[in-house]
């Protein structure tokens, strides 16, 4: 349970605070509702891009480590199809040092063309060696666009490719700051060794006089419904044939997104997991084969992976994988079972709330998703799955029409 105090700025910025007195230590999470998906199809990679950014200088700060580390703070961020999120954690004593340096650089960042440069080319060696020179690394920027056609899932947080980055112009980087990061865009949460009080009133000294931006209209294109297979074949150098199959399926705000979850934990939760059980061990035809739900806010997807071995074919592995979904479409799973898998989300929500960056960034996630009381509802909405809702998931879900394949060969 993770108890906590609310209040809203009068320029929009929503503040949360966590109260726990065990600890010396603060967290102090930042989430912008932004992601990849809110980009233009022709300048991708900006929200990832501003991950980056934003620890370049603000306007009155020309450095945000220093302080932090001066303040015995460590900090990070990431960034997702749907949010980019920033937190640190420092001594509860040393809290304003946070918000002076978070104030600052949602006031505005110290734009040049030399800060642009320098984080264009980290983004770029970023993509390079992460998606296009390590084994498999391209496997979103393949996959997206071969599953999504229309909605902006379809280029992964990296951006579609380096073009777009590399002729990123200054203009183009203010006009995305300027919309997406403001106060109204934001929440605000605090957990540690702190007064609720207080943090309001810290946020209102430094985050009060930032003027909230005009709403922004998200409106994006719903992916129409896939009425076919598709297929994608390619060989790379890459240690071993590799299968991705992706299907369709509720978001992460559907009430049916726990049945989703609990499906593919079935499936791939484990050493004793139906996948592993009939594909590693008693088949021998993967090495490795893991099934999940990407878990994003509109229409999102489960993709069940796996490496084959030595000369197994990977129509042969495709069936075997398509025989196991089978099974659970057309049989319900035991209790047992249900229970088994339940257990296991309930030990690991249980687990990260032990973090205290987890319960901050756990807090502003829900905040923003509609109510931060969901934060506190997980354990329940979990817990009244049914087999019954998992076998009606696996229907809907797991159909050949609802399918794309990427077949990734290895040319060695």
């Amino acid at each position: 349970m993770i108890s906590f105090n609310k209040h809203t700025l009068s320029n929009g910025l929503r503040v949360l605070v966590h109260e726990d007195n065990t600890t010396p230590l603060a967290a102090v999470n930042v989430l912008y509702d932004v992601g990849s998906r809110d980009e233009n199809p022709e300048r991708t990679g900006f929200a990832h891009l501003f991950e980056h950014l934003m620890f370049g200088g603000s306007q009155n700060i020309s450095d945000y480590d220093g302080p932090v580390q001066l303040a015995g703070g460590e900090n990070n961020a990431f960034t997702s199809n749907d949010i980019t999120n920033y937190y640190l954690t420092l001594p509860s004593s040393n809290i304003e040092t946070a918000f002076w340096l978070e104030s600052d650089r949602m006031m505005q960042l110290a734009f040049s063309e030399h800060t642009l440069e320098v984080q264009r080319n980290v983004v770029i060696e970023e993509f390079k060696q992460r998606y296009l020179n390590q084994p498999y690394g391209d496997i979103w920027l393949l996959l997206r666009p071969l599953a999504y056609k229309v909605h902006p899932y379809l280029w992964d947080t990296i951006g579609k490719n380096i073009s777009h980055i590399e002729h990123a112009s200054l203009e183009d980087v203010k006009n995305f700051f300027f919309t997406h990061y403001c106060p109204n865009r934001a929440v605000l949460s605090v957990a540690g060794n702190v007064k609720a009080d207080a943090v309001f009133s810290l946020a209102e000294k430094w985050f009060g006089s930032i003027d909230r931006k005009s709403p922004y209209k998200r409106n994006l294109p719903p992916e129409p419904e896939q009425k076919e297979k598709r297929t994608l074949e390619v060989k790379k150098k890459v240690p071993a044939d590799a299968i991705y199959m992706a299907y369709h399926c509720p978001s992460r705000n559907d009430k049916e997104f726990y049945s989703v979850d609990l499906l593919t934990d079935i499936l791939s939760g484990g050493k004793s997991s139906r996948l592993y059980n009939a594909l590693v061990k008693e088949k021998k035809l993967f090495s490795e084969i893991n099934a999940f739900t990407t878990a994003e806010f509109d229409k999102s997807m489960v993709v069940v992976m796996g490496k084959v071995l030595d000369g197994v074919k990977l129509t042969d592995a495709e069936r075997a994988i398509s025989e196991e979904l089978d099974k659970i479409k057309n049989l319900k799973a035991e209790e047992r079972e249900v229970q088994k898998v339940k257990n296991k989300v309930l030990a690991n929500l249980e687990f990260s709330e032990i973090d205290l960056v987890n319960r901050a960034l756990n807090l502003a996630y829900y905040e923003l998703t509609g109510d931060a009381n969901e934060a506190n509802r997980q354990q329940e909405r979990y817990l009244s799955v049914t087999a019954a809702d998992i076998q009606q998931q696996a229907q809907q879900i797991f159909r050949e029409e609802n399918c794309s394949v990427l077949y990734y060969y290895s040319e060695t």
